[in-house]
């Protein structure tokens, strides 16, 4: 008997509940004392800046995706003069490289000298602060070079395969409590950035701003550093979807979590052509079918709130996406080989992915998008188990007081869905959490599968597809990239045995067509 949804006053009780027990995470409110000094100083018109929100807009909506607010600020945001300074006080971590460090990008003319913030961290003026967080571009948006010598060539709408959020997460976890983050220390390195601060400022920096900010980091400490220290360190390229998600929106530990749940690492996925994706089971898991409430759900795992979602922003970002399309492949395999190579891709595979038909992408297929049961795959099942159906009818709470964003259609499912292929050579490593590096180990039967290989470059593999990722030895030193160790929970390459059985030369002529796309 399908299971009924609880009643809107049910779900508008837990929510005002959740609402009530949410800790801040950054700026919120001035000091009381604070608003008194400034109320008997200068009055009401210095106030008045210290109130409300503005928001920068941008009319390229190319730039609004890489730079605009979504709404995460007000309550996930770091003030933009921290994170302006945070390289100054953390050399050994930053260093000259700044959040590049982290595997951020910077847009073109932008960088960390000037002041600019990289790709992906939007900012709003909430209160007379200037605060910066995390928008759709930071997950994906991602660098291709045919050569190490190349430049790197930015591209909005694949994986950001250069991104360690683990890193940056563990990071400001890391620095919450350190001396360095006093207001003595961050008011002193401003001002020798050259950060003009008048005395009103400083006073509200000293009292008000800066306190909350570490308030806000140790309160999220308490809540995620239990979890990160119990999986294995994502790397760059992924991101635990919903588990922090969990912690975070629903106030839950990680004792309330079970051991099959804990880790749900995920590669981040490409968002090209959103628009023959309506209707099609999203997410890794196929868990929800609904465009609006994939993105949306992805604004609050990015960090915005029921209270502090932009929706129009966020709306004006996915109407872009419907139509991005995917620059296409510059591999030029042997025209014989593609031809026989999309024969046997037809016979095997088009069903369930679509097909490439030269340089456009056709989204046909009678299983395409579906979800496939992971008693058939056999992949690895920790994203699939991640995601339980106590975190569904807990996404059956948000936004219950207004009827055009309750969440409806999140299910609990049985597999992965197949993906369409568009945009293929830019999705690497692959499956879905990507812990197979080249489309030529992908057609290798699992056991021939790279045990560890090299996450994080983003130079081309003209022959084996995707990036270039050397074997490695777990743990060993590296001069550049991740050591991915695929023997870690939730890192398993299993599974996927489709064309693993072909005979060499047939494998060869289908990598050669699937180079294509």
């Amino acid at each position: 008997m399908r299971r009924q949804e609880p009643p809107v006053t049910a779900v508008q009780d837990e929510t005002r509940r959740r609402r009530r027990r949410r800790l801040p995470l950054t700026l919120l409110v001035l000091a009381v004392v604070v608003a008194g000094v400034l109320v008997l100083a200068i009055g009401v018109p210095t106030l008045w800046r210290y109130s409300g929100e503005s928001v920068r807009h941008y009319a390229d909506p190319e730039a609004h995706f890489r730079h605009g607010s979504i709404g995460s600020e007000p309550e996930s945001g770091l003030p933009v003069r921290l994170w302006r300074v945070l390289p100054e006080l953390f050399p050994e971590t930053l260093g000259e490289e700044g959040y590049a460090a982290f595997g951020f990008l910077y847009a073109p003319g932008d960088s960390l000298e000037a002041g600019d913030l990289p790709i992906g961290v939007g900012t709003r003026e909430v209160r007379g602060v200037e605060l910066g967080w995390l928008n759709c571009a930071v997950c994906h948006t991602g660098t291709v070079r045919q050569s190490r010598e190349a430049q790197p060539r930015l591209v909005s709408g694949m994986p950001a395969n250069n991104l360690d959020l683990y890193g940056f997460i563990d990071f400001l976890l890391e620095v919450a409590d350190d001396p360095r983050l006093a207001p003595d220390s961050v008011l002193a390195a401003m001002e020798e950035q050259g950060q003009d601060l008048g005395w009103v400022e400083r006073l509200v920096w000293r009292h008000a701003v800066l306190p909350r900010v570490r308030e806000g980091l140790l309160a999220t400490r308490a809540r995620l550093a239990p979890l990160l220290a119990a999986q294995p360190a994502w790397g760059p390229g992924r991101v635990d979807t919903f588990n922090p998600y969990k912690l975070i929106q629903f106030d839950r530990t990680l004792d309330d979590l079970t051991a099959g749940e804990r880790i749900g690492t995920a590669d981040f996925p490409s968002i090209f052509l959103q628009r023959p994706r309506q209707g099609m089971d999203l997410h890794w898991d196929g868990n929800n079918a609904s465009l609006q409430e994939r993105n949306l759900s992805a604004a609050l795992g990015a960090g915005v709130t029921e209270e502090s979602v932009d929706h129009a922003a966020i709306e004006r970002v996915a109407d872009w996406l419907l139509d991005l399309e995917p620059p296409p492949s510059p591999h030029a395999p042997d025209a014989e080989s593609v031809s026989a190579g999309k024969a046997l891709y037809m016979r095997q595979c088009a069903d369930c992915h679509g097909y490439q038909e030269g340089e456009r992408f056709v989204f046909e297929g009678g299983r395409l998008g579906e979800v496939v049961p992971n008693a058939t795959l056999d992949v690895d099942p920790a994203r699939l188990d991640s995601y339980t159906e106590r975190l569904r009818r807990d996404q059956l709470t948000l936004f219950a007081d207004d009827e055009r964003y309750r969440f409806r259609h999140f299910r609990k499912t049985d597999g992965y869905a197949s993906q369409p292929l568009d945009g293929l050579w830019l999705r690497a490593p692959y499956l879905h959490n990507g812990s197979v590096p080249t489309l030529h180990d992908l057609l290798l039967p699992p056991e021939e599968r790279p045990t560890g290989f090299v996450r994080g470059l983003d130079v081309l593999d003209g022959d084996k597809g995707g990036f270039v990722a050397p074997d490695c030895t777990p743990g060993a030193p590296l001069d550049e990239g991740f050591c991915f160790d695929t023997r870690l929970p939730g890192n398993g390459n299993q599974g996927h045995g489709y064309g693993t059985g072909l005979a060499a030369e047939e494998r060869a002529a289908l990598l050669d067509y699937l180079l294509t796309f």
